[in-house]
């Protein structure tokens, strides 16, 4: 019979730490609803869509390899070729073939794509100001950014 290791014993948080755990769980979703609740109403356009249309617009030619931007945006391809099935069909994006290599594709900004970024930013900033950058002082917001930074890194070291 194998013997079964005894469970190891959990590293309960502290009060503080605690504190900062439920913050998070209660902040986030709060934020991230209002800020995307918002982006809809103004621009009918969903969080992945921004996000996309964002990140296409601010490369060199409006256009990205897929594999490159499923990396970028931490999206498995599978999610993001759901995504841009969705959005080639209401003309925001358009995927091509590499030309200069033959494999592989790019996904790229179409002018209607570009023209629904444009649009929607505005707005889009504005959403983010009033549910997130204006609510923080600047102490809070660096705090907030070194935060997000060291977590990125984390993440970012512990991915393969």
């Amino acid at each position: 019979m194998t013997e079964v290791p005894e469970p190891a014993h959990p590293r309960w948080l502290t009060e503080s730490e605690q504190d900062a755990w439920y913050a998070w769980r209660r902040m986030f979703p709060l934020v991230n609803a209002e800020i995307a609740r918002d982006l809809q109403q103004d621009s009918a356009l969903s969080e992945a869509d921004y996000d996309v249309l964002s990140v296409l617009g601010s490369t060199d030619g409006h256009r990205m390899r897929i594999t490159a931007l499923a990396a970028l945006m931490s999206w498995s391809r599978s999610r993001l070729s759901h995504q841009l099935t969705r959005m080639e069909q209401r003309g925001l994006v358009r995927r091509e073939e590499v030309a200069a290599d033959g494999r592989g594709a790019e996904v790229v900004l179409t002018p209607a794509g570009e023209a629904a970024v444009t649009a929607a930013a505005p707005p889009h900033v504005e959403s983010v100001r009033r549910h997130l950058i204006d609510v923080l002082t600047p102490d809070q917001l660096r705090t907030f950014a070194e935060v997000g930074e060291t977590l990125r890194r984390h993440f970012g070291a512990t991915r393969k």
